[in-house]
């Protein structure tokens, strides 16, 4: 779910659980600033109607009545809505010990203990570690990036950034101006989803090939944040998921794990190099340049001439 429209949902629901009384649409509309934004009547009560039912699938009591002035509102009892008393065994404490204590970034270290002190008050022992119940699993997210904070605040604030970017295939690092909409990890990779102003489309960057400083930017995003945003999708389509031929490449003994993982079949050569097939797919030659000299394309002859003229270019910057 993108931010906008869970923070929508999240504003709507404390109103109708905030209000001794039912709630119009048109004071729902003038109490939330995303429904103001909505344009036009229709627009909004299309927002509204949707946002209602995604409430109410998601658990949300809301009666319907009519207020004194004749008209339908909306209003969610706090009684109604009332969560009966959390107990957890062990084993489900544990499990939720772990993953309070997933982030170790500093800015996030105080909520995820403050989660987990409420999770042993839910049931977690005090004996109990969680990395002990689970064979001393230790879990993490990595974050290496400097990126990543200033774009979480972003992506969370809704404000525009800047920053430097080196795509796969360029030597040096070009301006990019971005409407962060959500970070997402993917295979030990954190990637950023959101609208390049300087091409007006959607791209997906990754955090790594970021360089310098994330630099805030005042103003309101000019693209229109979508519900749904899919990074992962995005990302597996560069790396060739989304295969429908394979591809022969020579690989370095000791190199490309991620390759090694994806391959169909492994063959010995000898001489320090092996022989794999590989899924072949939309972006397997930007993929495969980042090995550098370790991986070398047998076929097909067009990956390999794509991979070959990638780095060219990257010689040529």
């Amino acid at each position: 779910m993108a931010i906008a429209k869970a923070e929508r949902l999240m504003n709507l629901a404390l109103c109708l659980l905030g209000t001794r009384r039912p709630l119009s649409k048109r004071e729902l509309r003038e109490s939330i600033e995303a429904y103001l934004e909505a344009g036009s009547d229709d627009s909004f009560n299309r927002m509204f109607e949707r946002d209602k039912d995604d409430l109410r699938e998601l658990g949300l009591v809301i009666e319907t009545v009519e207020n004194l002035e004749g008209e339908v509102g909306y209003l969610a009892r706090r009684d109604s809505n009332r969560l009966p008393p959390i107990t957890l065994d062990a084993e489900e404490a544990a499990a939720l010990g772990l993953a309070a204590k997933v982030w170790q970034q500093a800015r996030l270290a105080g909520a995820a203990s403050g989660a987990l002190q409420k999770l042993r008050a839910a049931g977690l022992p005090e004996d109990v570690d969680p990395y002990e119940a689970h064979g001393a699993l230790e879990p993490r997210i990595p974050v290496h990036e400097a990126a990543f904070e200033p774009l979480m605040l972003a992506c969370r604030d809704r404000r525009p950034v800047v920053f430097d970017y080196r795509k796969a295939t360029a030597a040096h690092p070009e301006q990019r101006h971005v409407e962060p909409w959500a970070l997402e990890c993917w295979r030990g990779h954190w990637y950023l989803a959101g609208w390049d102003r300087d091409r007006g489309a959607e791209r997906v960057f990754r955090l790594s090939r970021i360089t310098g400083k994330v630099r805030s930017r005042g103003g309101a995003f000019l693209a229109p944040v979508p519900d749904v945003v899919t990074v992962r999708e995005t990302v597996a389509s560069w790396a060739g998921e989304t295969a429908d031929r394979s591809a022969r490449i020579r690989l370095r003994k000791d190199a490309g794990y991620p390759l090694r993982a994806k391959a169909t079949s492994v063959r010995e050569l000898g001489d320090g190099w092996d022989e794999l097939e590989i899924p072949y797919g939309h972006g397997l030659d930007a993929w495969l340049v980042e090995f550098g000299p370790d991986v070398v394309v047998l076929e097909p002859a067009e990956l390999r001439a794509d991979v070959v003229d990638r780095l060219r270019a990257v010689a040529k910057g």
